[in-house]
């Protein structure tokens, strides 16, 4: 139908967008909120001139990723002689393409009604309504980790389409880094699973509406309190960020895979970084934030305490919960950035042993008190 494609084609450009966007914005948070931890200026050089004035909008730094985008794009684009042309060229789009797409399964908002929202569309859509999600799948959580572990693919296929030693370290560490520390976020997440009883990301979300006891949000962290920490450890290792930088430490391995990449290639690895950054903040907030709900909110407005209410358009709500969203992720993302500017970084071995020896079994511990919890829980209920 039209209508569905016009709905949908919105979404994919809206998710684009905001992915982008965040991916831009995140290079000048880094700098600015590094610089502030450090008692810098930061990023204040970069400027766009008013044309035939002298005014400079400077913005406190904020044209820096703008002017680091043309300089990766008029780079030149230097070739190692002995690569591997074809996997060179792909690894690049093997690791930033599955990162944008994690987002077509996380819902960003409640459900959209075009009529509503559109008084003079109302006939045309003839009453539809839309969740705002681009993919709504019963196993959204399951293409989650299959399109994540794709990126483990393009950083190993990196490093060995290279030709150099350092490039194949990198991507060797790289490989065996992300298949531990994915394994952990697996184990973590089906605690969530187990609570909630689907692998459905918008039927998760919308478990997360109410309260618990009558005065907690019943969000993931409250339900996971343990499981919310060992999951945001493991994604920002995941993601190859300090103190878990070690695939492309700069001390001993250059770069790392992407040694020998310059131009717009290199500069795809970067972005895919930042963007990384942004999909585990909108994880992490769908999962254990409530994603876009508010306490007491629904999708007419608010019902507070003691029976009053709150009445809100429909197009209020739909704006409400796109800003709470978008503020949860960058919360989530500025605490990722506050980790990086924090801790210093460990030895390779120490990385590998803090997953397999020391988060595993957490991981472990906490499934197996979470079923414990789950199964007196329904038989309390069954008897």
């Amino acid at each position: 139908m039209t209508q569905d494609l016009i709905v949908y084609v919105i979404y994919i450009a809206y998710a684009v967008g905001m992915l982008m966007g965040f991916g831009t914005v995140l290079t000048w948070v880094e700098r600015k909120q590094a610089a502030v931890m450090s008692d810098r200026i930061g990023a204040n050089r970069a400027y766009i001139r008013l044309p035939y004035t002298q005014v400079k909008l400077v913005w406190l730094g904020l044209f820096h990723g703008i002017a680091d985008g043309i300089k990766m794009l008029v780079k030149e684009d230097f070739k190692p002689r002995t690569h591997d042309w074809y996997a060179y060229a792909v690894a690049p789009w093997v690791v930033f393409a599955p990162v944008l797409l994690v987002f077509g399964v996380i819902p960003f908002g409640g459900m959209l009604d075009p009529g509503k929202l559109f008084p003079g569309l109302a006939d045309w859509y003839g009453g539809r309504t839309y969740p705002m999600q681009i993919a709504r799948l019963d196993a959204g959580l399951l293409m989650v980790f299959a399109f994540s572990g794709m990126t483990i693919i393009g950083t190993m296929l990196a490093g060995w389409a290279s030709a150099n030693k350092f490039s194949l370290l990198g991507g060797l560490r790289a490989g065996s880094q992300m298949i531990s520390y994915e394994l952990v976020m697996g184990l973590t997440v089906l605690g969530l699973i187990l609570v909630f009883g689907t692998v459905d990301l918008g039927s998760m979300v919308k478990q997360q509406s109410g309260l618990v006891w009558g005065f907690l949000p019943a969000w993931g962290v409250v339900y996971q309190p343990f499981a919310a920490v060992l999951f945001m450890t493991a994604a920002i290792a995941e993601n190859k960020r300090i103190p878990f930088d070690l695939p492309e430490a700069e001390s001993e391995l250059i770069a790392g895979f992407y040694t020998e990449y310059s131009a717009m290639k290199m500069g795809l690895f970067m972005f895919a970084e930042f963007i990384e950054i942004a999909i585990i903040g909108a994880l992490f907030t769908t999962l254990f934030l409530g994603g876009y709900n508010l306490p007491y909110m629904n999708d007419s407005g608010f019902a507070l305490p003691g029976g009053g209410t709150l009445a809100l358009s429909h197009g209020a709500v739909v704006v409400t919960q796109l800003v709470v969203f978008l503020l949860k992720v960058l919360v989530v993302c500025s605490f990722q950035i506050l980790v990086r500017w924090t801790l210093p970084r460990f030895r390779y071995d120490q990385v590998l042993s803090f997953a397999w020896k020391f988060m595993l079994p957490l991981a472990l511990a906490n499934l197996t008190v979470t079923v414990l919890l789950v199964w007196l829980h329904q038989k309390g209920l069954g008897s």
